[in-house]
């Protein structure tokens, strides 16, 4: 079968979903994080700005998406990898952003059956390293190991190299013969995973000390003329007043209670 890309671009896009599937468990280069691995695609493919912005909106979603004992969160790594595709293959550039997202929420879903099937065939493996171990054959417990994640990547890679063999006439037709109920509602949908998400994360973090820059992070949102790089700017001035406060906070009541609130403890030494 003819692959829907030229040999060159199909070949990134393929590294990439490869790369993206080990970042799933590696956690170090963070290639399967949507803004990366979207915006890598889109770079290989010509589509930068496309994927930069069905990145930046798919990360949205993912900041809630997290594995909490034995619930796996979604699979990101394929929702971002299979979303970028789709959108290069439908040719609607930044246009087709919200059907890509609708499409790639199920993925991601969906992901998590590949993920337990990859997860099954590591077990066997485990057990093969503890015999290694156990003959003290270093080099066998490296090579299961090894083995082990690059099945990760296959995870990945091979989804995206089906999706590759399908037509951009057949990608485009189906996005365009959407109806509109659908997908203004995977995108509505999709919305309210992002406020999920972020109220998850807030969550978290959430303490008397933070909370104050939550509401000036709101606040400065609103004002348009900002740009992302003026908020990136506050928002990292407004950390190191909370670094220096924090310190001085420190230094300055270590004869006297502290209440764990740098602000509090300054405001007490006077």
């Amino acid at each position: 079968m003819e692959l829907a890309l030229p040999i060159v671009p199909a070949i990134l896009v393929i590294l990439v979903a490869f790369l993206a599937g080990m970042g799933g468990i590696l956690d170090e280069f963070q290639f399967h994080q949507p803004l990366v691995a979207c915006t890598l695609i889109g770079l290989v493919t010509g589509n930068l700005e496309a994927g930069i912005v069905l990145g930046g909106s798919l990360q949205m979603i993912a900041l809630g998406w997290a594995n909490i004992g034995a619930a796996v969160a979604p699979d990101a790594a394929l929702a971002s990898v299979a979303s970028a595709i789709i959108l290069v293959l439908g040719g609607q550039g930044v246009a087709g952003v919200p059907s890509a997202i609708a499409i790639a929420v199920p993925l991601a879903v969906a992901g998590l059956f590949l993920t337990m099937i990859v997860r099954t065939l590591a077990v066997p493996m485990v057990h093969l390293m503890d015999a290694a171990a156990d003959r003290g054959d270093i080099r066998g417990v490296e090579m299961w190991h090894i083995l082990a994640v690059l099945l990760q990547g296959v995870r990945i890679a091979v989804p995206a190299a089906a999706l590759l063999l399908i037509k951009p006439e057949i990608v485009q037709n189906l996005l365009e013969s959407m109806p509109a109920w659908l997908s203004d509602g995977m995108a509505i949908g999709g919305g309210m995973v992002v406020a999920v998400g972020y109220a998850m994360v807030i969550n978290m973090m959430a303490t008397k000390e933070v909370w104050p820059f939550f509401i000036l992070g709101f606040v400065i949102a609103a004002i348009s003329e900002l740009t992302l790089i003026a908020l990136g700017a506050v928002g990292v001035a407004l950390a190191l007043i909370y670094i220096q406060l924090s310190k001085m906070g420190n230094s300055g009541s270590a004869g006297g209670g502290n209440t764990g609130d740098p602000l509090d403890d300054i405001l007490n030494d006077y």
